[in-house]
């Protein structure tokens, strides 16, 4: 593989889309047959097209035995580095959570970027381009180091389907803390933290874990599988944000946002149901300017509502009625603490 000339303009978009071909990467290793290219596209938010050039550079660059047949793309085989410690996908999850580390707080960093230039040594000559350009911006700071440890932890248990011994203080009852036997499904950033999506034997049942909750965690012998039919879109469900059980039924909604915080709010996507119209300009003085229509079909959870209270003023419930009275409801009652 060549190496990548890269424009200073271009180095961000280029790491992006380093970082979108290891994780496809990832993805297809982990889940073989199941991944379309149209699934992919959805998934990614990108062109069929763009998927495509992606798929070509792993198939005929990286020189991958990727394959496709009726159900999705597979990987023929994947070489296995030479170490007794990481296998192909362990190595990727490590890069991958490299990658996550330069918009999280709570992770080393620095001892991620030094782990992939060791790992790097390890890979296929041609992976080596790629895996520099996804770690040359991480950023060299370190805090929270228990975060750290746990985070580490649970994708090695992850990348090797081992279940995991944690020690977990509750969200209510005083924070008490119980022992529980987990099987992580997913691991992702929320807001300013980190969630652990995983089967819980105590619980019998799916749930969500708050990661810096965890108070101590053992990796056990015992392998698991995560079922065929998971779908995390599914499991999230329609509502808005993690709050699952404190969502209503799916409802449209529709926010009128003024021009300023709405072209802010339209360029980012909030909800996979959302869309964004501009308004014309009334005055006909600043057009393409005007106001911004959001609407989405969501469940509406205090998440939502304490999102909606941000812009203040700048945001105007218009539907459905129920929640309007709920904004105003919680407008009013912060205004009186001010008065």
């Amino acid at each position: 593989m060549a190496p990548m000339n890269i424009a200073p303009g271009q180095r961000g978009e280029e790491t992006r889309r380093t970082a979108r071909v290891l994780d496809m990467i990832q993805q297809i290793a982990v889940a073989p047959h199941r991944w379309t290219r149209r699934s992919l596209a959805e998934h990614y938010e990108m062109s069929e097209r763009q998927i495509q050039k992606d798929l070509q550079i792993i198939r005929h660059k990286l020189l991958l035995s990727l394959c496709h047949d009726a159900d999705g793309y597979y990987f023929e085989h994947l070489p296995r580095l030479p170490t007794t410690s990481y296998t192909f996908s362990e190595a990727l999850a490590l890069v991958l959570a490299a990658r996550a580390a330069q918009a999280m707080p709570g992770v080393n960093s620095a001892e991620l970027a030094a782990a992939i230039a060791r790992l790097e040594s390890l890979f296929p000559p041609d992976f080596s381009p790629l895996l520099r350009q996804a770690a040359d911006r991480l950023p060299q700071s370190a805090s929270a180091p228990h975060r750290q440890e746990m985070l580490a932890l649970l994708h090695r248990a992850l990348a090797e389907r081992r279940r995991v011994s944690i020690a977990y203080a509750t969200g209510s009852r005083g924070g008490e803390v119980n022992e529980r036997v987990v099987e992580p499904y997913h691991i992702m950033p929320y807001v300013r933290s980190w969630q652990l999506i995983a089967f819980c034997h105590r619980r019998q049942a799916v749930i969500e874990f708050k990661v810096d909750r965890i108070r101590q965690a053992d990796l056990l012998d015992d392998p698991y599988t995560i079922p065929d039919d998971f779908d995390l879109e599914a499991y999230l469900g329609d509502g808005w944000g993690l709050m699952r059980g404190r969502a209503t039924d799916p409802q449209d909604v529709e926010l009128l946002f003024e021009p300023e915080a709405g072209r802010w709010v339209a360029e980012e996507q909030w909800h996979k149901s959302q869309q964004a119209e501009t308004l014309p300009d009334p005055q006909d003085t600043l057009k393409g300017c005007g106001r911004v229509r959001m609407t989405f079909h969501v469940g509406i959870t205090p998440e939502f509502i304490n999102w909606i209270m941000y812009y203040g003023s700048r945001v105007q419930v218009v539907r459905p009625e129920g929640l309007r009275a709920q904004v105003a409801g919680e407008l009013r009652r912060a205004a009186e603490r001010y008065e």
